[in-house]
């Protein structure tokens, strides 16, 4: 099924509007069960969408349905402590110890490090170290995680598993991307608050920017609807099954992906982080400043396309539902998307949906790298 609204008269100006449905129409036919994308640029807002909401099902994803959206909760958490910042409740080159004293992290820790990834913590959901070596952390795939989907995790539960494990490098030495950082930013927000993150969410967020289908799940299994589904491909003893997943306890990820949202929020958000509404500019600079190692800010890729120009972005997947988030450092164009599809363990749809970021990146902002 492929649906599409244009609100302006004329694709041949700004992006093709066609381009764009191919770019949807291409998920779908590389595996993907639904899409529903939005895109923004001068010339006027387009939404298209392909595929079903429902596995076997015959109708589009529900416009604006909600999605689990992964680790674009990553760059609401890092607007949240960034905020706190400007309020001088937080210093992002203080140690963590210091409000965390105790977890027993290692005192060479900054909360910067958490934002770039470049603690060297054991990622609670698994490692994968250059030499090929795999170490498996929290159950989150195969036919134990899809039985103990509701399994209820505590934040300081992850962490602890994390730091009992051996560090990956020398806090501030290396970079990697660990789902932990993200953890332990929250319990920062939380301690130096006094106040869950889902409250600090609404209050610098959620609340100013009227985002009505965005939320910290803190608990909650169910989505709200509408909603596309997700589905969860697994071994049962030989046998092949698909389990739908769309309910499920996301605390095994916690602050590192549970967020849900919609593809409106998303380009709410996005358009008002890159805008200058969410934080000033000083801390804006300092969100968008890169490592050496990997285009990373604090929460966001940034990359820069050759012949000028700059793209701010951050995707996300978790078991059947995945979020996409792009907006040009000037907000001029922004595209954000949710997709609804059947996971597994040996993350079949990463291939497909990696190919058309890829594109995205070439036909909306010019030609550069998605992430």
């Amino acid at each position: 099924m492929t649906e599409n609204n244009t609100s302006t008269a004329s694709s041949s100006t700004g992006t093709d509007r066609a381009v764009l449905q191919e770019i949807v129409d291409g998920l779908v036919e590389g595996g993907i069960t639904g899409v529903r994308l939005r895109f923004r640029d001068a010339h006027g807002e387009w939404t298209g969408a392909a595929g079903t909401g429902e596995l076997d099902g015959t109708e589009a994803p529900p416009a604006d349905g909600h999605y689990r959206i992964g680790s674009n909760t990553k760059t609401f958490t890092a607007v949240v402590v960034l905020r706190l910042v400007a309020e001088g409740r937080i210093d992002l080159d203080t140690a963590v110890a210091e409000y965390l004293p105790e977890i027993g992290i290692d005192p060479r820790i900054t909360v910067r490090m958490l934002l770039q990834h470049t603690t060297g913590v054991f990622n609670h959901t698994g490692e994968v170290y250059e030499d090929g070596t795999v170490v498996t952390g929290i159950p989150f795939q195969g036919r134990e995680w899809v039985e103990g989907r509701f399994k209820s995790y505590r934040p300081g539960e992850l962490v602890a598993f994390s730091l009992a494990r051996p560090s990956r490098f020398e806090p501030g030495t290396d970079w990697s991307y660990a789902n932990t950082n993200y953890v332990l930013a929250r319990l920062v927000v939380e301690k130096v608050t006094g106040r869950g993150l889902a409250e600090e969410l609404d209050r610098l967020i959620v609340g100013p920017l009227g985002l009505t289908g965005t939320s910290l799940p803190d608990g909650t299994t169910e989505l709200p609807t509408p909603h596309a589904h997700a589905y969860y491909r697994y071994d049962h003893d030989g046998e092949e099954r698909i389990a739908d997943v769309t309910a499920q306890d996301p605390s095994w990820v916690s602050t590192g992906g549970d967020m849900v949202s919609t593809p409106r929020d998303l380009q709410v958000f996005i358009t008002a982080l890159v805008g200058g509404r969410l934080l000033p500019a000083s801390l804006l600079a300092e969100m968008f400043t890169v490592h050496e190692k990997v285009p990373y800010g604090l929460g966001v890729f940034v990359h820069e396309v050759p012949g000028g120009g700059t793209v701010i972005t951050h995707n996300g997947g978790i078991a059947g539902h995945a979020a996409l988030m792009y907006a040009s450092a000037d907000g001029s164009r922004v595209l954000t998307a949710g997709l609804n599809y059947v996971d597994d363990k040996d993350l079949s749809m990463s291939g497909p949906f990696q190919a058309v970021n890829q594109r995205i990146v070439q036909e909306v902002f010019g030609v550069g790298p998605a992430e």
